[in-house]
């Protein structure tokens, strides 16, 4: 297809030819083969490609199951596959079949990455183990494996979805109004946590291979990743043996870190120290609030927390939202008003960020990720199933023999199958 956009952090909605000159991203050259579906692995690769990594999606025959996951859709692909799939190129292979594992083997000839969440013991099943084939066949290769638990322990190799690991890592406990039943996060945050986490580990293995030499095993799993982003909730409870507990918007270290009513909108303030505490109250014109007792220090505030809340809206109550935010902004607080989704994809800011970026029917969040000589870019739109089949098996070498026999057998396959 081309380069469509080039995130530059200048102007949006660029046409393929306005960046005919667009400069090779900071992983061109990189090769990933994707076996991935749903979101963790699909996410981590979109990181990889949109900062120029080839990455080839390997489907199985039914295609990855989220191409379903609509309403909404475009032209039968749900738009929670179009928003995680792009910078891709899709090959649809069966690899429970001899032949279609062959073809993997032909693949992971130019690879620098195979990233995989089957479900631990599938690819050894398959002959595809790292340790058992891969690791002596591709010694350079760098194997990620994403699953919900692990392969070992109590729980490893069974299946974890994002919310049954967010209720097993604690999330649910913590999350929702004070005294509420334990709530689910609405991100699949554990998924795309995840795949951040998994990009992070493919990097740092890529950066130790050009000293190395060597390829190796990534065990990345949903729990581990979840696990670790508990944060204040596991180390507050290490310290102080107090089991955490949903505390609303509220946060449970610092005061006033919360939502607020105004005349107008909701709006969101945190000061996280006297300074901020003080401006705050000058700019709502509480200054007596300041050396109030029960408001001197963070720990103050956090232990009259209802107080401290009561006292503030009771002048933001006469104050639009809006207006006393770009005030706080301005003083160099953290202030900001509540937006639902519609707002935040059309926000001045956000486009500006490029977060927001279009061609034609493609409308979707740019990469969070700015560089100033090698910026990210779109070079494909998200690929219909197998839409790359053909062109990718001659690019591999396969001869036209071999590619009509591939797709005789249905080991290689065009049209998604039920």
């Amino acid at each position: 297809i081309g380069t469509l956009v080039q995130f530059n952090n200048s102007s949006n909605n660029k046409s393929p030819s306005e960046n005919s000159g667009a400069k090779p991203g900071a992983l061109e050259g990189k090769l990933v083969i994707d076996l991935s579906r749903v979101l963790g692995g699909p996410y981590c690769t979109q990181i990889l490609g949109d900062h120029g990594a080839e990455i080839v999606k390997v489907e199985p025959p039914r295609g990855d199951e989220t191409r379903d996951w609509g309403p909404p859709f475009h032209d039968e692909d749900a738009a929670y596959f179009l928003g995680v799939n792009r910078n891709k190129r899709s090959i649809g292979l069966d690899l429970s079949k001899a032949e279609g594992r062959e073809v993997l083997f032909r693949l992971l000839e130019k690879a620098d990455v195979l990233i995989e969440n089957y479900k631990p013991g599938t690819m050894e099943k398959w002959g595809l183990g790292y340790e058992e084939v891969l690791k002596e066949k591709y010694p350079s290769l760098i194997h990620c494996r994403v699953s919900g638990f692990g392969d070992d322990g109590p729980w490893g190799g069974y299946p974890g979805y994002d919310a049954i690991i967010q209720a097993m890592a604690g999330w649910f406990s913590i999350n929702g109004e004070a005294g509420s039943n334990p709530t689910r996060l609405g991100l699949a945050m554990v998924d795309m946590g995840t795949g951040l986490y998994s990009a992070i580990a493919i990097l740092m293995a890529m950066n130790e291979r050009e000293n190395s030499g060597a390829g190796q095993y990534l065990d990345m799993t949903l729990y581990d990743c979840a696990v670790s982003l508990m944060h204040p909730h596991i180390v507050n409870y290490n310290l102080s043996g107090n089991i955490p507990v949903a505390t609303g918007n509220a946060h449970p270290n610092i005061s006033p870190y919360d939502t607020f009513r105004t005349k107008t909108v909701d709006i969101f303030v945190g000061a996280g120290n006297n300074r901020a505490w003080a401006k705050m109250c000058n700019e709502i014109q509480r200054p007596e609030l300041i050396e109030d007792p029960r408001f001197i220090k963070n720990i103050d505030r956090v232990n009259n927390r209802g107080e401290l809340k009561a006292e503030i809206e009771s002048s933001l109550m006469k104050i639009d939202g809006e207006e006393i935010c770009g005030r706080l902004a301005k003083a160099g607080l953290a202030a900001g008003p509540i937006h639902d989704t519609a707002q935040v994809v059309d926000h001045p800011h956000t486009l500006h960020r490029e977060m927001t970026i279009q061609q034609d029917w493609y409308k979707m969040t740019g990469t969070p990720i700015k560089f100033s000589r090698t910026p990210g870019s779109i070079r494909h739109l998200p690929p219909k199933f197998a839409e790359h089949s053909r062109q990718l098996l001659e690019e591999f070498n396969f001869s036209r023999a071999e590619i009509d026999v591939l797709m005789e057998s249905n080991t290689v396959v065009e049209k998604r199958q039920q």
